[in-house]
């Protein structure tokens, strides 16, 4: 008997039961086989080396921590600027320097929906501001939004009337990193800040940020 020849070359296996079985696969079908295996094994380990990538991925975007929400307030800040290079701006330990220095009126230039979340102690509304500018003649202004860009905008309006302006640079969102405190509708204290979109959601910590 030639031992040497193919599995698939030779007859019927009798098994001890006295079944048979008779070995159908040829070559190229057992090759088909081991090469679907292989392929599998790939497409696994492809798959495997992605999720790892994407869990990267998630790791990369992980929230940020104080510092660095104060870094990407600082940049979008600056960029905004350009819209209004001669304004004065002010950093909000600057700002309680005013305060304590000279009479100071604070105007939130957000929206309603924004105000009615929380807002600056003390400060008063655009609309307010506009409806009674001859209270404040003698004040100096610091004009604040979500991070500096309208109340930049509107500082700079005030200040080509003349008018003796500040805008407060990083505005709300530099007020929070700087743990400083804001109010609600009705005077108390909150924590809650109206950001005005995703893309400015960076409170500081221990506030919560509110957008729609």
């Amino acid at each position: 008997m030639d031992t040497n020849l193919h599995e698939s070359e030779r007859g019927p296996r009798t098994y001890p039961c006295g079944q048979t079985e008779w070995n159908t696969k040829s070559t190229g079908e057992r090759l088909s086989v081991r090469t679907s295996r292989a392929l599998y094994a790939m497409l696994l380990t492809t798959a495997l080396c992605l999720l790892g990538a994407c869990n990267g991925r998630n790791a990369a975007t992980a929230p940020l921590d104080n510092t660095a929400r104060q870094e990407r307030i600082d940049s979008l800040y600056q960029d905004y600027r350009k819209s209004f290079p001669d304004v004065n701006e002010v950093s909000p330990q600057g700002v309680l320097d005013l305060q304590n220095a000279e009479p100071t009126i604070l105007v939130d230039v957000r929206t309603a929906e924004e105000q009615a979340i929380s807002m600056l102690p003390g400060a008063i509304t655009q609309d307010a501001f506009e409806a009674a500018r001859e209270l404040y003649g003698d004040k100096t202004i610091v004009t604040y939004c979500t991070i500096g860009a309208r109340s930049g905008e509107y500082a700079e309006e005030l200040r080509q009337e003349g008018l003796e302006v500040f805008n407060l640079e990083g505005s709300i969102l530099s007020w929070t990193q700087a743990g400083l405190p804001l109010v609600d509708a009705d005077g108390n204290e909150t924590k809650r800040v109206h950001t005005y979109g995703r893309k400015w959601d960076l409170v500081g910590e221990g506030y919560e940020a509110v957008y729609n």
